[in-house]
């Protein structure tokens, strides 16, 4: 495993922070040293995967060292996975009751959250490298645990088996089943395995 920090790109620290907690929680395993940086970044239109390849690969420009980026979508089964990249405007475009009007035609409220991580090691000439990691669920109204903000559109997404939102959930119960666990997984045993 490097021994440099991973720079993970991000201004949002409510993933900073679900990203150190995940990463932490691994078992005895050696532990990911993690740093943010904001950086500005285009913002990529195309399929995940590459998405999160070609935003590594700018980022790690700048980084000059191992760099990880993040992008997430929300996909609707009854729109053929849209928004997904794009879930962030449409967000803040319509909010979470928008969203829910979206699907108010279809009789199907089927989504899964995807999470999808590049990483570079910020060697010039290397790919980047991309890990997902996807939770089922459907679309339901808005529903949050507190009156505090939420985070993203966590409070319209109920996961498969639960009862619960991800704006519900206490922290650890939804970093233990998340889209964004199962794909830090990867990236885990991938730098593990890397480091040797």
């Amino acid at each position: 495993m490097t021994s440099a920090p991973i720079t993970f790109v991000t201004g949002n620290q409510n993933k900073l922070r679900e990203v150190e907690s995940i990463l932490s929680s691994d078992n005895g395993a050696a532990r990911l040293r993690v740093v943010a940086r904001k950086i500005d970044l285009p913002e990529l239109q195309g399929e995940p995967d590459d998405i999160a390849r070609q935003k590594c690969l700018l980022a790690a420009q700048q980084v000059g060292g191992p760099t990880l980026v993040e992008d997430t979508c929300l996909c609707f089964h009854a729109l053929g996975g849209l928004p997904g990249p794009y879930i962030k405007w449409f967000l803040d475009k319509v909010g979470h009751d928008g969203l829910n009007r979206m699907l108010a035609g279809f009789e199907d409220k089927r989504a899964y959250a995807l999470c999808t991580f590049g990483y570079s090691p910020g060697v010039e000439g290397e790919e980047a490298v991309v890990f997902s990691g996807r939770t089922e669920g459907r679309i339901v109204a808005a529903r949050k645990k507190g009156d505090g903000p939420a985070f993203g559109w966590d409070p319209v997404f109920l996961p498969d088996g639960f009862e619960e939102t991800y704006a519900e959930m206490d922290k650890e119960v939804k970093n233990g089943i998340s889209h964004r666990f199962k794909a830090l997984e990867k990236v885990k045993a991938y730098l593990e395995k890397e480091g040797g």
